[in-house]
């Protein structure tokens, strides 16, 4: 790593769970001296590379680094914004009065102003949006608390640091500003290393995109009324069409059914309340420009309005517009908002853009870039084909830690009685491990069915069973952990970025290789495409984010040298179709049984080592 960065080189490097990638990319990008952005896919792992390994690196290299960590804009507290939420008590129970106070004493106090410092008040809670502040709504260095605010202190420490920790997200809204030729919020530097780099392709769309949310025009309705009664009220007009565009936004909402998530503008045009609406959300969001345009002088907040309500409206136009080839147009919709999205295709050639405007080192890093050995996968989707290479396996003996259990008779995974089947296959191996478990989910539907299946048979065993949604996943991990015995149910959020070790988990379940949903518009577009390129998408493009995605779900079990534990894959397609022999390759070499009864023997055996052999995931490949 030392000669990428003295070469100003690109390394892509997987390095596999406990082979101590940390210190191997924090300790040549300290000796190489220069500045460092150290960019994470978790604010957990952001936390612990600047409170623990950064700091231990540090000393231990006897290095004189400056390190400073850099945080979204919505992570700190906005002294104005807590204040005009304060004076205008306007919220909505006791509760969010009791934790806006909270946060003002915490505010008063802290020398970071990072809402993650503050236990009491909980990370999702809805009154942070009162005490935070966005890109859109910030008033700079118009703003009257200026000198004292956490986000500027915290960019300035930034420019002076060596070594800046970040996330992707902050990464990618930087790349985008200074695409717009707006001031970059990170310091320039020498090597940038994007540890979780896995995350980094889709990422990249998000933010190389656009988006018109109903809720930002939610709350510049709300900020609009509030900036004119700071200014003194009158505007009679103006509050009156912050009112409409409000219900316009709403309305937009409920044009979709209740259990829509997403869809593609042609699929989003074909229901009939959707033109409509959007149509009139278009229109209110027009009627308040001019009104807003008209109050500008009056308040640096009401200048602010005015330019936001500019931004939403040409976000709505382009969204009506767009028509590129490489671009894709499509609806998200959720409980309460919705979201109209134009995102590319394929976010590599932007991104390679933005590595050669500058010339410095880059290393992308994870346990799950490879497919097999391969990595074109991935090189292809960031545009850094030419990009060096290199694996490192695990140093965890997972031939005497880990079985890979396939259970036999398994329907396919698109039968109904599918999830029932999981179910009675795992159940054997719940019991012999006392608990204990996550089960993952490909769907919501099939995790909810799984709850009714299991919730009296557990209770039966005495096994508690914790299920995602019945609260924070930092609440139900603390649980789960301090259970010991428990069996926790999960879906997308619980395959990676979990990290659970010993006995509280010792079995984890995977109901079926996680094939992202074709009707997902921006993939079923990026199939079209490569199709029309005559590539082949299965094999190209759904194969390897599948097993991508199942490595990082697999890789919750064994997270330290003394863990032992099951791995239950409930799909048959492992043995009954050709790509099954890459999957199992690209799995760690764990040892692989199709039969119940060696399931259950490996929490018997004392040494499990000794148990009869049976062939690793490498040896069936």
């Amino acid at each position: 790593m030392l000669e990428t960065i003295g070469d100003t080189g690109v390394l892509v490097a997987e390095a596999g769970t406990g082979t101590g990638k940390t210190f191997a990319y924090l300790v040549p990008a300290l000796l190489a001296g220069g500045k460092v952005i150290v960019s994470t896919g978790t604010k957990t792992l952001q936390d612990q590379l600047f409170d623990r390994d950064l700091p231990a690196v540090r000393d231990a290299l006897a290095s004189g680094a400056r390190l400073a960590l850099l945080k979204g804009r919505a992570n700190y507290v906005c002294h104005h914004r807590l204040d005009r939420a304060i004076a205008e008590a306007r919220l909505d129970s006791r509760e969010e009065v009791a934790q806006l106070r909270r946060i003002k004493a915490f505010a008063a106090t802290s020398r970071t102003g990072d809402r993650a410092d503050l236990a009491d008040v909980p990370e999702d809670a809805p009154v942070w949006v009162h005490a935070t502040s966005t890109r859109e709504n910030c008033l700079g260095q118009e703003c009257p608390r200026y000198s004292e605010c956490f986000v500027f202190a915290a960019r300035r420490d930034a420019q002076a640091a060596d070594v800046v920790v970040i996330n992707h997200h902050l990464f990618f809204a930087d790349i985008a500003l200074r695409a717009e030729g707006i001031a970059e919020l990170l310091p320039a530097c020498n090597t940038v290393i994007l540890d979780e780099a896995h995350q980094l392709p889709d990422i990249a769309r998000l933010f190389f995109g656009e988006t018109f949310a109903t809720a930002q025009a939610i709350e510049l309705a709300r900020d609009t009324r509030l900036e004119l009664r700071a200014a003194g009220g009158g505007a009679q007009d103006l509050d009156r069409d912050a009112t409409v565009l409000e219900r316009r936004a709403r309305d937009l909402r409920l044009a979709f059914p209740e259990d829509a998530a997403k869809l593609s503008a042609a699929q989003a045009l074909r229901i009939a309340e959707f033109e409509p609406a959007l149509a009139a959300l278009d229109g209110a969001v027009s009627a308040l420009r001019s009104p807003l345009a008209a109050q500008a002088e009056r308040s640096e907040g009401l200048a602010s309005c005015a330019r936001r309500a500019e931004d939403l409206a040409a976000r709505l136009v382009r969204w009506r517009e767009a028509d590129a080839a490489e671009l894709v147009r499509w609806v998200e919709v959720f409980g309460h908002s919705a979201q109209l999205h134009v995102t590319p295709l394929s976010p590599g050639e932007i991104f390679r853009r933005q590595m050669d405007d500058h010339p410095r080192a880059w290393i992308f890093t994870s346990a799950t870039l490879a497919v097999g050995d391969d990595f074109s996968h991935f090189k292809r989707e960031l545009g850094i084909d030419a990009a060096q290479s290199r694996r490192w396996e695990s140093p965890f003996d997972f031939a005497r830690q880990a079985l890979l259990f396939v259970p036999q008779g398994l329907p396919q995974p698109n039968d109904p009685g599918h999830t029932a089947a999981v179910i009675d296959a795992a159940y054997p191996v719940l019991r012999a491990a006392g608990g204990g478990a996550f089960l993952l989910f490909t769907t919501l539907r099939a995790l909810r069915r799984a709850e009714e299946l299991l919730a009296g048979r557990l209770a039966a065993d005495g096994l508690p069973l914790l299920v995602q949604g019945s609260g924070s996943r930092s609440e139900l991990l603390e649980r789960f952990r301090a259970l010991g015995n428990a069996v926790l149910l999960g879906s997308a959020s619980f395959w990676e970025g979990v990290d659970v070790r010993g006995d509280a988990l010792s079995v984890v379940v995977i109901d079926k290789l996680p094939f992202a949903p074709p009707d997902d518009p921006v993939l079923a577009a990026r199939i079209d495409a490569l199709r029309a390129r005559g590539g082949n998408p299965f094999s190209e493009l759904q194969l390897p984010q599948a097993i991508l995605q199942l490595k990082q779900g697999a890789g919750r079990l064994i997270r330290d040298e003394t863990d032992r534990g099951v791995l239950v894959l409930c799909d048959p397609r492992l043995f009954t179709r050709s790509y099954g022999r890459l999957v199992r390759a690209s799995l760690p070499p764990m040892r692989i049984t199709r039969e119940t009864v060696e399931a259950t023997a490996f929490f018997a055996a004392a040494d499990p080592v000794r148990m009869p052999p049976v062939p690793t995931t490498k040896e069936t490949a």
